[in-house]
Order: C-alpha cells, then structure tokens, then sequence
C-alpha cells in the first residue's frame, strides 16, 4: 500500500509502521480514537448533571475587568 511502511525487527518481524499522514490522515485518526477510547474504556463515567454542576460553573470576574461585565443590564 503506498504512503505505509512497515519496520521490521533483526528477524523481519513487523515492530512498528510508519504512515505518510498527507495520504493517511483519516485512517490514522480513526486509529488513534480507537486507542484512545480502549485506554478510558475502564473509566467511571459521570452523568451530564454531574458534569454541569462541577465543569460549567460561571467565570469569575476579574476585579478590573468588572467594567466589560456590568451586573446592571438595562
């Protein structure tokens, strides 16, 4: 297949490939979700309710900055 190689051990074993990324790039990116979604597979998952009371809390208003955020809005 052109734009792979394959790299091969002492005993021509393949060890690793090398991917030209201009021809491959999908395949490479599905590959590399593929991985990493295997490696979070044992994760605990956290339900939306969850994630939105601890990650989506409102930014704090730097104190100098209070003017571009008026609490005022008429």
């Amino acid at each position: 297949m052109s734009g792979i190689q394959f790299v091969t051990d002492a005993k021509g074993r393949k060890v690793g490939v090398l991917i030209e990324l201009k021809k491959h790039r999908a395949v490479w990116e599905d590959f590399w979700d593929g991985l990493v979604l295997e490696s979070r597979r044992k994760e605990k998952s956290v339900s939306y309710e969850q994630y939105r009371a601890t990650r989506l809390k409102p930014a704090a208003v730097v104190p100098e900055y209070s003017f571009l955020f008026p609490s005022n809005v008429e």
